[in-house]
């Protein structure tokens, strides 16, 4: 808010009344600058927040992870209101948007050598789905239920588990052409996006190598139609040189979760190896989200690598 108040409930109004009229020279104040600890479960989706599926392309989960964003102290350029002390209260993707970006930045100078995909992958397959109670993350805008993927994307970020992924999901700009390419873009729109007519549409997919898997179905399917739907994926090791990671599947309420192979064995730093999921779902005539996910944890060392799985209706999230 850009005005200092403070509010209060019905009860208290009756004592702040009671406590006016029984003065000769009542005062109020308020305390700046007082941070209380510990009285709160953080963090929580707020219920302002966009929500997915991207209208465009449900076939890549959005959002991606979430961040700080409500109600975040920040600088502020003075003006009437704030000059006193140059600071004000910010809400929104005003606050989680930089938060976001600066933790990009921050992988950048320290892997300058990491793609853009890869960044991102460093930051949602670390990102994490519990709060500080070390229970699932809610999502306020639904009754404090427990947040979807199509809330809150991986999970919250986490900065220094970012730095050291152990695995990433990365893709290279012509996987990006694939993507537009199948969405069924013109020419003219492609060339407008990548900014060059040097593309190849030959291998059209939706199946981009991102870190989640996303399984939507016309919500006009017959009720308790089985659908099936399969991934591949490439995870380039930036861990150790030599390492070997199991896969451990937490899979959506009613579906079927398969990965092949179960185990990823890499020889050196920079390896790449591929791995397929299939998921076979009942169309839910509810319309519900179901999810759950695929983590990859190293069998020798610290890294855990985890995904999102989505299985949802077209029309989830609209």
């Amino acid at each position: 808010m850009s005005c200092p108040g403070v509010l209060i409930s019905a009860t208290e109004l009756a004592t702040v009344i009671h406590y006016i009229n029984s003065s000769d020279n009542p005062i109020a104040a308020i305390k700046f600058r007082q941070t209380v600890t510990g009285k709160e479960v953080a963090p929580s989706v707020t219920d302002y927040t966009s929500r997915g599926p991207s209208p465009n392309c449900p076939a890549v989960l959005k959002p991606d992870v979430m961040a700080p964003g409500s109600l975040v102290l920040a600088s502020w350029i003075p003006d009437d209101y704030t000059a006193a002390v140059g600071f004000n209260l910010i809400s929104g993707t005003s606050m989680a948007c930089p938060h976001a970006s600066g933790v990009a930045a921050l992988l950048r100078g320290v892997h300058p050598e990491w793609s853009h995909a890869a960044i991102r992958s460093a930051m949602m397959t670390t990102a994490t789905e519990l709060d500080s109670s070390m229970m699932p993350i809610k999502d306020v805008g639904q009754n404090f239920t427990v947040a979807s993927p199509l809330a809150m994307g991986a999970g919250h970020i986490v900065p220094n588990l970012a730095m050291d992924p152990g695995l990433v999901y990365d893709a290279a700009p012509q996987d990006y052409v694939s993507l537009l390419c199948s969405m069924n873009f013109t020419r003219n729109q492609i060339m407008t996006i990548t900014r060059s007519n040097n593309y190849d549409c030959a291998n059209s997919s939706l199946d981009l190598n991102y870190p989640s898997f996303v399984a939507f179905y016309d919500k006009n399917v017959t009720t308790g139609a089985m659908l099936k739907h399969r991934f591949r994926r490439v995870v380039t090791n930036v861990g150790a040189a030599a390492t070997t990671y199991k896969v451990k599947v937490a899979p959506p309420e009613g579906v079927k979760v398969a990965v092949w192979p179960q185990s990823l064995v890499f020889g050196k730093k920079n390896e790449q190896r591929d791995y397929y999921v299939e998921i076979v779902y009942p169309s839910d005539g509810q319309g519900r989200v179901l999810y759950g996910s695929i983590v990859w944890s190293e069998e020798s060392g610290s890294h855990v690598v985890r995904s999102p799985i989505v299985v949802a209706p077209t029309s989830a999230g609209k």
